[in-house]
């Protein structure tokens, strides 16, 4: 019989590994698109749990059968559009051309950050306007609605949202029409759509190497320790090449991206996603959600950030969508 053996863990590709700069990403890439629509949208994740639908997948053993599976529930408030940016590029990146914001600011947004007291979002629209020709891109400025969630916290998370398509104009129009009013999850995605999930990761602290990078635990009459590398390198060069060698750090809370998440379902009433007694460490969703298949990362409650697919699928259908299984969590 062959020996077992687990190949090291921990990639290279994410350097240096440490703590992300704040709790929800940036989004920093989007899909091109023929038309202006927000190309994202914002969730609190309340948990997972388990669905029941019809497998549509061609060349799947259990293609057209019932099937049960993990999925992720997503809290969906909807998003407040506070505001409108603009930037122009320049050959040192994007510049800030200013920001319009809207008349009815919610109070909660004060908690955040230093919004003006008075606004008169007319007047800023028409100079912004005049100097349209010198802008390379409209963004959305949203906020959160956590009240709304199962978390019950007043503060709520600030970011923008990139507009698609080419035409600066049209992302203008659109983003003035926007300004002060809500945007659903069900005005940018729809059932079966593949979707790219952004999060920071669950947090660990600061880790060992064995549990890092998967080092091999040393043998037990090995001299001094056993969770630690064999070498940190050869006699020359006489220094630790930085990068290559496994050593203890922070591990977790760190921004990642799964691509290709398929959206099962959503919809607006919560009671159709909540198990007997809530979700463990989160509580209830009230609202809208979202029904994920498979897993995303990142803790209860962590906003999740949901984009526009990068690499598109041939064909990603709606399923026969059954239900959620409710089962109670507490057991």
């Amino acid at each position: 019989m062959a020996k077992s053996h687990k190949p090291k863990k921990g990639s290279r590709a994410y350097w240096p590994k440490k703590r992300a700069r704040r709790v929800y990403p940036r989004i920093n890439t989007t899909p091109k698109a023929d038309k202006a629509e927000p190309m994202a949208f914002a969730a609190y994740k309340a948990g997972m749990s388990r669905a029941k639908f019809i497998d549509n997948k061609k060349g799947s053993p259990t293609s057209g059968k019932e099937v049960v599976k993990s999925v992720t529930i997503l809290d969906c408030p909807p998003l407040i559009v506070c505001g409108i940016k603009a930037y122009k590029k320049t050959p040192y990146g994007l510049e800030d051309k200013g920001v319009v914001w809207t008349d009815n600011i919610n109070k909660d947004l004060y908690r955040k950050t230093n919004t003006p007291k008075k606004v008169d979002s007319k007047k800023r629209l028409a100079e912004m306007e005049k100097g349209i020709e010198g802008i390379s891109d409209i963004r959305l400025l949203v906020h959160t609605k956590p009240r709304e969630s199962g978390i019950r916290k007043k503060k709520p998370e600030l970011f923008e949202l990139p507009i698609g398509g080419e035409d600066v104009k049209q992302k203008w129009d659109y983003a003035k029409a926007k300004l002060g009013s809500e945007l659903k999850v069900s005005d940018v995605f729809s059932d079966g759509d593949a979707i790219d999930v952004l999060a920071v990761t669950k947090g660990k602290g600061f880790q060992g190497v064995v549990k890092r990078f998967g080092v091999k635990i040393r043998p037990r009459k090995h001299e001094k320790k056993r969770r630690h590398v064999g070498n940190i390198g050869a006699v020359t060069p006489g220094r630790v090449l930085p990068g290559k060698i496994a050593m203890p750090g922070q591990l977790g809370f760190q921004t990642r991206t799964e691509y290709n998440k398929r959206i099962l379902k959503i919809g607006e009433k919560g009671e159709e996603v909540n198990p007997v007694s809530g979700f463990t460490n989160y509580g209830i969703v009230r609202g809208g959600y979202m029904v994920i298949a498979g897993s995303v990362p990142g803790p209860k409650k962590r906003l999740i950030m949901l984009r526009k697919t990068v690499r598109p699928v041939k064909e990603s259908p709606p399923v026969d969508f059954k239900k959620v299984l409710l089962d109670s969590q507490n057991q």
